[in-house]
C-alpha cells in the first residue's frame, strides 16, 4: 500500500495540521511516512499545501508530481492540483469556497459540505477534521484510533480538551461521504 496526497487550501484552514496528524496517525500505525508542507511567508491568508506519503514500503522520495488524493480547501489550490490526480485517483473537496467545480471524469470526485459541518458542530476550528474524516471514509488509510493518537501527539496539551469535538468532527467528515 502506497498514498500520495496533497492537501492544499489557504493558511489557517489547518491544512498543514491535517498533514501533520495524518502523517503522525501513520507512524502510529506502523506505516512510513513522509510530510512535506509548502507556503508563503504569508502563513495565515496565503496558500499553503502539505504532502503526505503514506507506505508500508520505504518511500524512496517526498517529492511528487502527481497524487493519487487531493484534499481541496479552495479555488486557487483546485485550479492548481485537480490536473496533478492520478486517473482513477481521488479529489475530495469543500464546495463552499469553490466557485467552478471540478470537471475531470477520470477521477473520483467527492464534495464535502464541511464548512456546513462546522456550523452544526458549533466549532469552525474543526472543519480540517470534517475533511480528514472524509479522506479516512473514501480511502480507507487509517483506523480513526491512529488518527486520534495522532492529533493527541500534535495538540498541545493545553488544548486536549478540545480531543473530544476534534473526534466528533472526524466522525461527521465520515458521515459526509
Amino acid at each position: 500500500m502506497k498514498e500520495e496526497i496533497i492537501i492544499a487550501g489557504f493558511g489557517g484552514q489547518g491544512v498543514l495540521s491535517m498533514g501533520k496528524i495524518l502523517a503522525y496517525a501513520g507512524l502510529m500505525d506502523n506505516l512510513e511516512v513522509t510530510w512535506m508542507p509548502a507556503y508563503g511567508p504569508e502563513q495565515r491568508g496565503g496558500t499553503a499545501n502539505v504532502t503526505v506519503i503514506l507506505s508500508d514500503q520505504p518511500i524512496s522520495s517526498p517529492v511528487l508530481n502527481t497524487y493519487d488524493t487531493a484534499v481541496i480547501l479552495n479555488q486557487q489550490s483546485l485550479d492548481k492540483f485537480e490536473s496533478k490526480v492520478k486517473p482513477g485517483g481521488t479529489l475530495i473537496y469543500d464546495p463552499y469556497s469553490i466557485h467552478h467545480a471540478p470537471t475531470r471524469t477520470d477521477i473520483n470526485i467527492y464534495p464535502v459540505e464541511a464548512m456546513e459541518a462546522t456550523f452544526e458542530l458549533s466549532s469552525s476550528k474543526a472543519y480540517n477534521m470534517v475533511l480528514l474524516g472524509s479522506l479516512l471514509k473514501v480511502r480507507g488509510l487509517l483506523p480513526v484510533e491512529a488518527v486520534m493518537k495522532g492529533l493527541k501527539k500534535t495538540l498541545p496539551e493545553r488544548h486536549h480538551h478540545l480531543l473530544p469535538i476534534n473526534k466528533q468532527a472526524i466522525l461527521k467528515g465520515m458521515e459526509l461521504v
